[in-house]
């Protein structure tokens, strides 16, 4: 009996390396499907080489560890590279002169006005904007005028500054300077000033939301010569909806209620003035984009002689610089 034992120990290995021999080796990825993956990673288009990989997998289940490997390998290396790139770009605006990182756009067109002038004209606007990393840096200006026969019957300019400031990822403090003109609804010049808390509400690739709210201080110069201080608060609405590559939503709103400049009276307001606007753009090209927009500004006190509502029709051309 041990004998027969001992032979049958010995004959193991023996049998062990038949049994080896006898099974199917693990077959390498195929080349061709090896070029086809390397093509796709070579696009370096994520979602391409994904699905390649899934497809590879499907075809070829064997082989699935190994295409598995290849996809982390290739994803591990992006994220890598994004990385990468975002700290150049970070580190590039830190180090970055006063004027540069500049990006701006200007629209010219024309309008038709309802309301305490009733005409069209030329509209034209300017806007130039500069993000940082905390700071965004953001100034408008925009004119809408018309004379015909020596007589002018709409002379609109209006200029604002307003810088941000980035506390968190959602939450900013504004800042905010502007300066109006329009001689048909009562005022040669109004300058308010105002500071306060605004909220990204929404932030996304192709729709953007964000609230802001504070107090305020307003200067009005009257046509007759008269002038008022008035102490207010602003609530502003930016809202921006991109509804394919080519065509953007945009609602704009600010809302400033005045007092009559003492504390007692901020719940009685004097004067509430809204501004709403309305617009669509299509692009045309990279750089080249028609606007519609519908505007409507409001005061609740205008002065006497004047409308409480004026409304603004916009066709333009808008070019991004």
């Amino acid at each position: 009996m041990n004998a027969i034992i001992g032979v049958w120990i010995k004959a193991l290995p023996v049998a062990g390396a038949l049994i080896a021999l006898s099974a199917p080796a693990h077959a390498e990825l195929p080349a061709p499907v090896r070029a086809m993956i390397d093509a796709a990673i070579a696009t370096g288009d994520e979602n391409k080489v994904r699905t390649v990989a899934e497809i590879a997998r499907d075809t070829y289940p064997s082989d699935g560890d190994e295409i598995t490997a290849i996809l982390a390998t290739f994803e591990a290396e992006m994220a890598a590279r994004r990385v990468a790139e975002a700290q150049a770009k970070e580190d590039a605006i830190r180090t970055a002169g006063l004027f540069d990182y500049w990006k701006g756009k200007g629209e010219f067109g024309g309008f038709r006005a309802t309301g305490n002038s009733n005409n069209t004209g030329i509209t034209t606007s300017l806007t130039v904007e500069r993000a940082g990393i905390d700071w965004r840096h953001k100034l408008t200006g925009r004119a809408d005028y018309q004379r015909a026969s020596g007589v002018t019957t709409r002379e609109q300019f209006l200029g604002r500054y307003e810088p941000n400031f980035n506390v968190s990822e959602r939450f900013y403090i504004y800042a905010l300077a502007q300066y109006e003109r329009d001689r048909f609804q009562g005022f040669s010049g109004r300058y308010a000033v105002s500071g306060g808390i605004g909220y990204q509400a929404l932030k996304k690739d192709d729709i953007q939301l964000s609230m802001k709210a504070g107090p305020a201080y307003r200067v009005i110069e009257f046509v007759d010569g008269r002038s008022e201080s008035r102490i207010a608060g602003l609530v502003g609405i930016d809202f921006d909806w991109d509804i394919t590559d080519r065509l953007k939503l945009t609602q704009d709103t600010n809302a400033v209620a005045e007092t009559g400049g003492s504390a007692i009276a901020i719940i009685d307001s004097r004067n509430t003035s809204i501004d709403l606007t309305t617009g669509l753009n299509a692009k045309i090209n990279s750089s080249l984009s028609a606007r519609l927009s519908y505007a409507i500004e409001y005061n609740s006190n205008p002065p006497p002689g004047a409308v409480q509502t004026d409304t603004l029709s916009r066709m333009t051309l808008i070019y991004d610089f």
